[in-house]
């Protein structure tokens, strides 16, 4: 018997390149009205993303951090697509001036 997929596909785009493309437990974004995250079937959704941090569970468990200037995300049928001009990985992220 086969087992159900459990997780959400996520895709992290910039006008340059793909950021992150993979499979996850779960999204935290920095919404224009208010911070939310988003899990297994979600509503769908499109909206605005402020300055802040995306936080991602993979599905194997482990955190990953990106930093984000502006963009969109968009939810629908457990794929997950964030837009965004300027989006920096954890690695990139220089949190002294990020948090200022």
């Amino acid at each position: 018997m086969k087992t159900p997929y459990i997780h959400m596909n996520l895709e992290i785009l910039t006008p340059e390149k793909t950021i992150y493309s993979g499979a996850v437990k779960l999204v935290s974004v920095p919404g224009s009205t208010a911070p939310f995250t988003v899990l297994r079937n979600h509503a769908p959704i499109i909206s605005t993303l402020e300055k802040g941090f995306i936080r991602t569970v993979t599905s194997k468990g482990n955190d990953l951090y990106f930093s984000i200037e502006k963009g969109i995300i968009e939810v629908i049928n457990n794929n997950i697509m964030i837009l965004g001009e300027k989006i920096l990985e954890e690695d990139q992220i220089n949190y002294s001036k990020t948090l200022l």
